[in-house]
């Protein structure tokens, strides 16, 4: 069974997608249909800009998202998925491809999930942190210690995980998880505590255009961050969508899910391979690939 995944924030390049515009026409004409709904030039940023502006939360999360979605479109009867996942951002691109989105829409949806994220990063000061070589119980028991905020954001592959909270609380953990015997406690160059309840007000922002937005039943079950479970029905799959700014990305347990129920190679689609690494950590005998057209 064929599984395709979508990536996050943190897989942009300078230079992404500029191929798909430069060689297919009708990849361009959904790059200018980005730029018109957008009200900038985001193509001008992805292609020649600077690192410091494409990792502006605004950019980051549409740029990824439109590499990822138009690939996945030029992929065309070639993009045969029996399953789907993204991280993170990458929910939506699945959700795009898997056709319960449409391409306007999923953009738009992303980009506000992208500016009340950076909205919600500006009331607070908050920030993540990756700590390796642990186990996730152990993460899990000092957050809950800690008395300020500081939760399990991103359970990325066996022994990463990413925590998520107020500037105090990440610090005062990762000291506890470093005494704990974490190898490392990696501050994340991240805008803020994404997937955590300090993005509280980014998620009720969220959720009212989510509610507003039409969603069909995707082609093939998406296994979404907050449970790791395939869903094809479209109120879960809102809900779901709502829920994953505040919950935990639980890509370990999302995979697991995945090669349980027969998925036998992962083909990730957009910039960068990270997701394929993180494959695997958890079964290294799987296949996996980049999508190319």
């Amino acid at each position: 069974m064929k599984s395709y995944i979508f990536p996050g924030q943190g897989a942009q390049f300078i230079g992404m997608g500029k191929d798909l515009y430069e060689h297919s026409s009708s990849a361009k004409d959904l790059f200018e249909r980005a730029n018109e709904i957008l009200g900038f030039r985001i193509t001008d940023i992805m292609f020649s800009g600077t690192d410091e502006d494409l990792k502006q939360t605004n950019v980051t999360q549409p740029a990824i998202f439109l590499h990822s979605v138009i690939l996945a479109k030029e992929l065309k009867s070639n993009f045969n998925p029996d399953m789907v996942a993204g991280h993170s951002l990458g929910e939506f691109s699945a959700l795009v491809a898997a056709e319960a989105l449409s391409f306007e829409d999923g953009l738009r949806l992303v980009s506000a999930r992208a500016n009340a994220m950076q909205k919600a990063c500006e009331i607070q000061p908050s920030t993540m942190a990756a700590i390796l070589g642990l186990d996730d119980f152990t993460v899990e028991d000092i957050c809950q210690r800690v008395s300020d905020v500081v939760v399990p954001a991103n359970y990325n592959c066996p022994g990463q995980l990413v925590i998520s909270g107020s500037i105090e609380g990440v610090d005062k953990a990762c000291e506890l998880l470093l005494a704990a015997g974490a190898k490392r406690a990696l501050k994340l160059n991240v805008g803020g505590a994404f997937h955590s309840p300090l993005m509280e007000l980014a998620r009720v922002e969220l959720q009212a255009a989510i509610e507003n937005t039409e969603i069909k039943e995707p082609i093939c079950p998406i296994y979404q961050n907050i449970d790791a479970k395939p869903y094809k029905d479209v109120p879960s799959i809102k809900h779901n969508l709502i829920a994953q700014l505040t919950g935990a990305v639980r890509w370990t347990q999302t995979i697991e899910k995945m090669l349980h129920d027969g998925a036998t190679s992962f083909v990730e689609v957009g910039p960068g391979n990270v997701l394929q690494g993180l494959v695997k950590k958890v079964d290294r005998t799987v296949e996996t690939s980049s999508a190319t057209v």
